[in-house]
């Protein structure tokens, strides 16, 4: 398995860097400015995938606490965390990128909005979630615990996607299958779907290099368990 996830590791990391190149020529020379929003309306090509690799991250968190539950597997409980931790991650950027785009828009750094509110919410329950996964004397009784913690939490993902359809909301109304009205200009229409698969790629890069650091953390506590008997 160590030598799969580092050839994974190898090939990701390659292709992220080429891709994140391509990227941030989009980004910053190839894409128009947006008319009324300016310059810094390019942080729209940070901030979505980012939002987009974060769901991904907990989506692998919920499937994986799903299997560890039902067939008690203990790599799948790991991957679960490894996919938390990379989600909590992504959902920083999303948090610190939006007020950096919200001040100049919204004349505020943050505002108790549907989406924000949602999405901090997001941050908390997954930071708890490894919270309780680390800090728990049983490690098995806190890997089910906190893989139910992570189903249940879960449920907030779809919140946070549906809070602009659902609720009046000061945060842009999707511009990516949202209807009448909706849409990007083509240049950045491409621009976006390029960020989206840089931002995935790399979040699939990062899950890779968590996963065999969390493999070799495995093997020392085994072998520190044998060199105690």
């Amino acid at each position: 398995m160590d030598k799969t996830l580092a050839r994974w590791g190898m090939a990701l990391g390659t292709v992220v860097a080429v891709m994140m190149i391509w990227n941030l020529y989009n980004i910053f020379i190839f894409v128009p400015t947006e008319k009324s929003m300016g310059i810094v309306q390019r942080i729209f090509y940070f901030h979505m995938p980012s939002a987009i690799a974060a769901f991904v991250a907990f989506s692998i968190t919920f499937i994986y606490s799903i299997l560890y539950l039902w067939k008690r597997n203990g790599w799948h409980d790991r991957v679960a965390l490894c996919a938390a931790e990379i989600g909590v991650l992504f959902t920083t950027i999303v948090l610190l990128t939006g007020p950096i785009w919200a001040r100049p828009v919204w004349n505020t750094w943050w505002s108790w909005d549907p989406r924000l509110t949602t999405t901090l919410i997001l941050w908390f329950i997954y930071v708890a979630y490894m919270m309780l996964r680390n800090y728990t004397a049983d490690e098995q009784r806190g890997a089910r615990f906190a893989a139910v913690f992570a189903i249940v939490g879960f449920m907030d993902v779809p919140i946070v996607y549906g809070s602009i359809r659902w609720w009046r909301t000061i945060h842009p109304k999707p511009v990516v299958m949202g209807g009448e009205g909706s849409g990007l200009h083509p240049d950045m229409r491409y621009t976006l779907m390029i960020s989206m698969i840089t931002f995935l790629l790399l979040m699939g890069f990062l899950l890779v290099q968590r996963l065999r650091l969390e493999k070799a953390q495995v093997e020392l506590n085994n072998l520190k368990r044998e060199l105690a008997y």
